[in-house]
C-alpha cells in the first residue's frame, strides 16, 4: 500500500514488538493487529483512520478497496483466530464514545450496521477520562453487548486500554437511549445475528458462533 505515509517504518516497529505471538497467530498476523492500533501524527493519517474512512465511504467499491485486500486478508485471519468475547468468562459489555451528539441517528428498536472496524474499551472510566471524551461538551457514549467482539488488548500498541474490536458489518439493535447529564447521551446497543452474513470470512468457518444470540 502506498496510501499511508512512513508505512515501512511502522510495519518494522509492529513486527519488532510482536516477536512472540500467541493464540496460534503467525508473526505477521500478530503484527497486523499491532499495526492497526498504532498512531501516526496527526492521528487522521493513522492506518486505522484511513482504512475506516475507506470502509465507511458511500462510494466504496472494489477499486477503492483493492489496495487494502492483502492487509485485510491478514488482519481478518488474525482476528478470526482470536476467541470472541462472548466465548470467554469476560463481560460482553464494551463501551465506545464520540465527542458529538449523534443520538438522533439511533432510534429505539431500530437495527443499525457499523461498516468499519470499531474500537471499544472494557473500561467506562477510561472512556470518560480527559484523554478521550472528558467531562464537558457534547458526548455520545455507546453501551454495547457484543457477541463477536475481539479482545486485542494484549496485542495492541496501547496495551492498557482494554481494547475490544468490533468487525465491519456488526449488526445491532437499539435497546434504549437516555440523557443522564447535560450534553451527555447514552445509547444501549445489542449485537445480533444479521439475516444474512455481512462480512466475507477470510477462511471457511471463520467467525462461526455457537451462541444463541437471536436474529431479528
Amino acid at each position: 500500500m502506498t496510501l499511508i505515509n512512513d508505512l515501512r517504518r511502522f510495519v518494522w516497529i509492529a513486527k519488532r514488538n510482536t516477536r512472540s505471538p500467541a493464540d496460534g497467530l503467525s508473526h505477521d498476523e500478530s503484527a497486523a493487529i499491532h499495526l492497526y492500533t498504532m498512531e501516526w501524527t496527526p492521528s487522521g493519517n493513522s492506518l486505522y483512520a484511513i482504512l475506516n474512512r475507506t470502509l465507511r465511504a458511500s462510494n466504496r467499491s472494489q477499486l477503492t478497496m483493492k489496495p487494502w485486500f492483502k492487509y485485510l486478508k491478514l488482519f481478518l485471519t488474525a482476528l478470526a483466530k482470536l476467541p470472541a468475547l462472548s466465548s470467554s468468562s469476560q463481560s460482553r459489555i464494551v463501551w465506545r464514545g464520540v465527542k458529538l451528539n449523534i443520538s438522533e441517528l439511533y432510534v429505539k428498536d431500530s437495527y443499525i450496521t457499523w461498516w468499519s472496524f470499531s474500537s471499544c474499551t472494557k473500561s467506562l472510566s477510561l472512556l470518560e477520562s480527559n484523554m478521550y471524551l472528558g467531562q464537558t461538551g457534547d458526548r455520545t457514549i455507546f453501551n454495547i453487548e457484543t457477541i463477536n467482539g475481539k479482545d486485542i488488548s494484549s496485542r495492541s500498541y496501547f496495551s492498557q486500554e482494554g481494547e475490544v474490536l468490533l468487525m465491519p458489518g456488526t449488526y445491532m439493535t437499539v435497546v434504549s437511549k437516555l440523557k443522564p447529564a447535560p450534553n451527555l447521551y447514552m445509547i444501549q446497543l445489542k449485537e445480533i445475528v444479521p439475516p444474512s452474513p455481512l462480512l466475507e470470512p477470510p477462511f471457511y468457518g471463520a467467525f462461526d458462533r455457537d451462541d444463541d444470540s437471536p436474529s431479528p
